[in-house]
């Protein structure tokens, strides 16, 4: 994926995930760039307004594109589009990720894999042996990367199908085991058994 990108993507810049942002404000008028500065830090955007400025410049001269301009590609943004739920991607990301399917079979094929066994997780979905029909799959024509992922999951066969067929979960005891390390590690070397077991105990 990261050779079919590069061809795709320019600079990359701190304003990139906030260009379509910009684009839709300055199209409903705003066209202040100090005012679109903090309307996107309050969406995570690090740099200053200097940067606005700039890219804002090629509005200012008239030539205003006729669409968004297409997100920056990166491979977790595309990742992202992968394993979303095709309904909640909007048409730039959905036209994108076409486009990168089309022009690699490679990433269609995996795009297809990777949204079947997201389904199945999701849904936890196990009737017709859907997930020993998803492995067989892959084995067959699946990239390398998913055919090893597919043998971990052959490995640990029992517990995916029972995390599909159950809603039962040891988060619960997971987190109180970190709780208790946790202290443990605040009190090494500091105090004994009895007030670790009383701070276990009665910490919350």
């Amino acid at each position: 994926m990261e050779q079919l990108l590069v061809a795709a993507t320019h600079r990359p810049s701190v304003i990139d995930d906030y260009r379509r942002y910009l684009h839709h404000r300055w199209m409903e008028g705003c066209t202040n760039a100090s005012a679109l500065t903090r309307e996107i830090q309050q969406l995570g955007y690090r740099g200053d307004v200097n940067t606005v400025q700039r890219h804002l410049r090629l509005y200012r001269t008239g030539a205003i594109p006729a669409e968004a301009p297409p997100p920056h590609l990166t491979v977790r943004r595309v990742t992202d589009w992968i394993m979303r739920r095709p309904e909640r991607l909007d048409d730039t990301e959905r036209k994108c990720l076409d486009e990168l399917c089309e022009r690699s079979p490679a990433l269609a094929t995996t795009t297809q894999y990777a949204r079947r066994l997201a389904t199945m997780v999701r849904e936890r979905r196990s009737e017709h042996l859907a997930l020993d029909v998803w492995l067989a799959d892959v084995r067959l024509d699946g990239q390398p990367e998913l055919r090893s992922l597919a043998g971990g999951i052959r490995r640990d066969h029992a517990a995916v199908l029972a995390a599909l067929n159950t809603t039962l979960t040891s988060g619960a005891v997971e987190g109180n085991v970190t709780r208790i390390k946790l202290l443990k590690r605040q009190m090494y070397g500091r105090a004994n058994f009895d007030l670790l077991r009383r701070r276990i105990l009665l910490s919350p």
